[in-house]
């Protein structure tokens, strides 16, 4: 994917989202990044596309600071189904839409773009997994509240919410098993 513009896609869509996030100058979104690997220079380097190979670091302190996620920076997401546009990417991203960019890059499973191995479907299953038990854990507490909060006084509603959370607990310890045969390390 070849780059042709005198600007690069990441600096044009930098400034863009700069200016839509209040940041007048490309002084005043270098200044919103503690830490010092994000410079002025850096920034008008970016925007100026004369800078195209960004550092992870430096790519997720901007995202960081515009307030969007890293996807925002990195492809057209807003126009969903035009093709990616970063320079210097191999082969096997060309024709790759925003959208299936953004799946790949979240490990889902969405649009045109599928998994091309198994090792691929693995690793996005894992993901989804992981995923799941973060918002089976999060029903659970929530589920525990609602059973502290309301205590016994409505039986019916105690029993409804105890098997609601004994089965949101079965779920997860399934998931926990599951990702742990994977050699995920999981907190608890």
């Amino acid at each position: 994917m070849t780059d042709t513009s005198p600007m690069s896609s990441l600096g044009e869509r930098i400034r863009a989202l700069r200016r839509e996030r209040g940041f007048r100058t490309q002084r005043d979104l270098a200044e919103a990044i503690p830490g010092g690997n994000v410079s002025l220079a850096t920034i008008e380097n970016i925007e100026s596309g004369r800078k195209t190979n960004v550092d992870v670091s430096q790519l997720l302190n901007i995202a960081r600071a515009l307030r969007v996620p890293p996807i925002y920076l990195l492809a057209p997401i807003r126009t969903p189904s035009a093709e990616i546009d970063l320079p210097n990417l191999s082969e096997s991203f060309e024709g790759m839409t925003a959208v299936e960019f953004d799946a790949w890059l979240s490990g889902i499973e969405a649009g045109a773009y599928h998994s091309l191995s198994i090792e691929e479907r693995n690793a996005t299953a894992e993901l989804q997994a992981l995923r799941t038990l973060h918002a089976l854990r999060s029903e659970i507490t929530r589920y525990e509240a609602m059973l502290e909060l309301q205590g016994d006084d409505d039986e019916r509603f105690a029993r409804s919410t105890h098997a609601r959370l004994e089965e949101a607990r079965r779920e997860a310890k399934r998931i926990e098993t599951l990702l742990g045969s994977a050699q995920w390390t999981l907190g608890t």
